[in-house]
């Protein structure tokens, strides 16, 4: 409460001081941002006194008032710790409402989640709905040609007439490009993801345990943009001079460039997931395999994997949804030509990237044109939405309950 009245408490202290010189309001505001000015060292105009004198005391009051909040602040942290202590300490039935409140405070943080999510579905509903108006369910859902930059509306009357826009909004190609994207990723996401969280849960010494997770998970803190860089500068030219060798067309935006670079930043959530599931598998199991004769490789392979097998599942399907739902790679790296094409080495773009270009620049939410992002948004939206589902059903249908 202090750190919003504050600013407008110290500027009417400030300007008590020249309420009886016959000030406009325009004039007190400007005496006013010159003393803020002055008192930060950014005001090159004519200083006089009275401002150098306002300065100091805006200098002065700032001062104060920083102190007086800390100590008001932190009075009152230590009082009613102190008092919620020796309430609840005592054989009182004081916790009885403090468990209320608390309640009552978790309540709230989960109910602002849902809300937000119910939110942001509304958002992407009504502009999607508002699409549909004009461009058939069918055409987008089975066009094969996506063009939107064709779709420039002039006036109302043609923004509401679908033939203008026949031929333009098949999402067929996007989709294709986004699954084809994710496909490629995880296909170098998973065996390495998956093998190196196995070498390091049941092979892996300490000591290389220690050093080599944190330096698996370092990938996922790179930035997306740092990758989509790596991709574009680095990742694409060289596997175009690799296919040129070869006698091959490699177009120097390629999926392959963006799928295996995808793949490599998603291998940590796979890599650290399956670790620690694989690692959460009770020993007594393991014990129990090796007293049967097994080797560690089959009471890998028929014992642990399949304890383990939800949570490996689950982490495969989060870095599918990462994949798809991934925009700066496959922006800078794969393409933004809409080709339908399943060859690894052409161009092709995907659901996000197509959204950064239709929402680049001013755009008028009223156009077909933009509205087709929200379109794009929700299919993206319910494509995330399948796969939760799957996912759980797969980890109820394999959990397994150990003692």
């Amino acid at each position: 409460l202090w750190a919003i009245f504050e600013p407008t408490i110290v500027k009417l202290l400030i300007l008590s001081d020249y309420s009886n010189q016959g000030y406009l309001d325009d004039e007190l505001n400007l005496i006013y941002e010159k003393t803020k000015a002055l008192s930060r060292g950014q005001f090159t105009g004519e200083i006089t006194p009275f401002i150098e004198a306002s300065a100091e005391k805006y200098l002065s009051l700032r001062s104060i008032a920083q102190s007086s909040k800390a100590v008001i602040v932190l009075s009152i942290i230590i009082a009613s710790v102190a008092y919620a202590y020796k309430k609840i300490s005592s054989n009182s039935r004081t916790r009885e409402p403090v468990e209320k409140f608390l309640k009552a405070v978790l309540f709230t943080a989960s109910l602002a989640a849902i809300l937000t999510t119910v939110g942001i579905v509304f958002s992407l509903i009504f502009q999607t709905i508002d699409f549909f108006k004009v461009i058939p369910l069918f055409d987008f859902v089975f066009g094969t040609h996506w063009y939107p930059a064709k779709a420039f509306v002039r006036d109302s009357s043609e923004a509401l007439d679908p033939t203008m826009y026949s031929d333009t909004f098949g999402a067929v190609p996007i989709f294709a490009g986004t699954f084809f994207i994710a496909f490629i990723a995880m296909c170098v996401a998973i065996p390495i993801g998956l093998m190196s969280g196995i070498y390091l849960a049941e092979y892996a010494s300490v000591k290389v345990r220690q050093y080599a997770k944190p330096l698996i998970e370092i990938l996922a803190g790179i930035p997306t943009v740092v990758y989509g860089f790596f991709a574009a500068l680095t990742v694409g030219p060289f596997l175009k001079e690799i296919g040129n060798s070869m006698g091959l067309d490699v177009s120097a935006e390629s999926a392959l460039a963006a799928g295996g670079v995808m793949g490599i930043m998603i291998i940590p959530f796979i890599s650290s997931l399956s670790d620690d599931v694989i690692t959460s598998v009770p020993q007594s199991l393991r014990d129990g395999s090796y007293a049967m004769g097994a080797t560690k490789s089959e009471t890998i392979k028929k014992v642990i994997f399949p304890a383990a097998l939800p949570g490996i599942v689950g982490s495969i399907l989060l870095g599918v949804s990462r994949a798809i739902g991934e925009t700066m790679i496959v922006v800078m790296a794969s393409g933004l030509a809409a080709n339908l094409t399943l060859n690894p080495l052409e161009s092709t773009s995907t659901i996000t990237a197509q959204i950064v270009v239709i929402l680049i620049g001013d755009q008028a939410f009223g156009d077909p044109k933009t509205q087709a992002a929200f379109a794009l948004g929700m299919s993206l939206f319910l494509v995330t939405l399948c796969l939760n589902i799957v996912a759980l059903r797969v980890v109820k249908k394999y959990r397994e309950k150990y003692e």
